[in-house]
C-alpha cells in the first residue's frame, strides 16, 4: 500500500467505520480513507475518481440499497474498477457468501473479530500482505 493512495471502506455500520480508522492510525497506516455506506455510493464515488483509484477497496457484505455482492457483481464488469483489490470484510461466514464473493473477483474473505485486539491483528495482515504486493496501477 503507497500511503499517497487512498482505501475505500464500503461499511454501513458507523461503528465499524470507526473501529477501521482506529486500528489504521494504530497500526501507522496513513493512506486517506474514503468511506461508502453501501455499495450503490462506493460504485458512485469511484466512477467519480476514475484517474485516482483505491490501492484497495474493504467490503462488508451485508448494506441496505446494494449490498457487496451486488456491487462485486457490476464493479468486476468495469474495466476501470475490476483491477482494484477487494477484500471482504464482513461477519457473514455463510458458505454461498464466500463463494459468491470469489465467483466475484475478491483478492480475500476475512471474518471480522468482534475483539478489538484480533481485528488490529487481522488489519496488521492485511497491511503486510498489501504493501508487499504490486499493484497495476500507481
Amino acid at each position: 500500500m503507497r500511503p499517497e493512495q487512498s482505501i475505500l471502506v464500503v461499511e454501513d455500520d458507523q461503528v465499524d467505520v470507526m473501529t477501521v480508522k482506529r486500528a489504521f492510525k494504530e497500526l501507522g497506516i496513513n493512506n486517506p480513507v474514503h468511506h461508502s455506506a453501501n455499495g450503490e455510493e462506493a460504485l458512485a464515488f469511484l466512477r467519480q475518481n476514475k484517474n485516482q483509484p483505491p490501492c484497495l477497496i474493504l467490503l462488508d457484505l451485508n448494506m441496505p440499497i446494494m449490498n457487496g455482492i451486488e456491487f462485486l457483481k457490476e464493479a468486476k464488469q468495469d474495466d476501470a474498477l475490476k483491477i482494484i483489490p477487494v477484500v471482504v470484510l464482513t461477519t457473514s461466514k455463510g458458505d454461498i457468501d464466500k463463494l459468491e464473493s470469489f465467483r466475484n473477483g475478491v483478492a480475500g474473505y476475512i471474518i471480522k473479530p468482534v475483539d478489538y485486539v484480533k481485528f488490529v491483528d487481522v488489519v496488521a495482515v492485511v497491511k503486510s500482505y498489501w504493501s508487499a504486493s504490486e499493484l497495476p496501477f500507481g
